[in-house]
């Protein structure tokens, strides 16, 4: 077993955020404009980068039109104010690598004032090793700073974590700047935060671990699906530890309870999760998930209510 980098524990290390955006429904095909338009800049008010076109987003099932407009609202809400974008295409198993959608997508995001995450696909995920890498290479040649993102095949079907000796290699690239890793182990994510070290060390290593956030006290940075039910609460929580204040591990026994109970299998439903929670909170319109995502029970609802009882946070309207 990976022993903890206990080297690593840092308390006043500075926590770099970015929280995936809840793309919140009205109804089975109407998306809440508002609702999502106020969480967007409310992340970004937190201290958080914002991540748009995410799986926290429905990247994958939603049109190519959502996935433009989504943009465009970001660029004018955010007022050139930074966030993250998943560069996505959307093939089937079997499929190539497709070069030159990927290019499209990426020239899109940056084109609207974001930074480019490469979302996994069949195609992608489908090269090994030193093929990868060059795949790697080439998308870099189109933009000044990308992130990478090794995604578990328990959040989708094209996913794709990388062997060490590749993810060094993504280090060599000089404009991948980071990569979220989304496998929710620890040990995987500890091996990468000693690769870092030893090769990088300003590379970003963005934990999507939503079972253990805690990771951040490890040298970790996050990208998370679980903060954007509480935007608010993971950005005094990541204070805390910059100023190292003990309240930073009650806080963070509170969020880790809300992601343990929400991230349970089926993994992809947290997204109903968060509809659930943030309609608690009173800013979103609906509980609503995407049709074609899983959902959770309605006596979640009780269990959901008793954990922002915990963080503190009140339902408007006794919801």
């Amino acid at each position: 077993m990976t022993s903890p980098p206990w080297d690593l524990c840092k308390p006043g290390r500075p926590i770099r955020g970015m929280s995936a955006i809840l793309l919140p429904w009205l109804d089975e095909d109407q998306i809440d404009w508002p609702s999502w338009e106020a969480h967007l800049l409310r992340t970004a008010d937190a201290g958080l980068t914002p991540a748009i076109n995410m799986d926290t987003g429905y990247v994958n099932l939603i049109s190519d039109a959502h996935r433009q407009e989504i943009l465009a609202r970001a660029e004018q809400v955010l007022g050139g104010g930074s966030f993250v974008a998943g560069a996505i295409v959307v093939d089937s198993p079997g499929s190539g690598f497709d070069l030159d959608t990927y290019r499209r997508r990426i020239r899109q995001i940056v084109d609207h004032g974001g930074t480019p995450i490469i979302f996994p696909s069949f195609g992608l995920t489908s090269l090994l090793g030193p093929d990868l890498l060059r795949a790697y290479e080439s998308l870099a040649s189109d933009v000044d700073e990308f992130l990478a993102f090794e995604l578990g095949l328990m959040f989708a079907p094209f996913g794709k974590i990388l062997d060490l000796d590749t993810y060094a290699g993504l280090l060599s690239i000089r404009k991948c700047i980071g990569a979220k890793h989304s496998s929710l182990s620890r040990e995987l994510e500890w091996d990468r935060l000693r690769c870092r070290d030893r090769v990088r060390p300003e590379f970003m290593v963005l934990t999507g671990n939503d079972l253990a956030i805690d990771m951040v006290m490890f040298g970790s940075d996050y990208l998370l699906g679980l903060s954007t039910m509480a935007p608010d609460l993971f950005a005094r929580r990541d204070r805390y530890w910059q100023d190292q204040d003990a309240r930073f591990f009650e806080l963070n026994d509170g969020l880790q309870a809300l992601g343990a109970f929400t991230f349970r299998e089926p993994v992809p439903a947290y997204k109903h999760s968060a509809a659930q929670f943030l309609f608690e909170r009173g800013w979103i319109k609906t509980s609503r998930t995407h049709r074609a995502s899983p959902t959770r029970p309605e006596s979640d609802r009780d269990v959901l209510r008793q954990l922002a009882d915990r963080l503190g946070i009140l339902s408007p309207g006794g919801r």
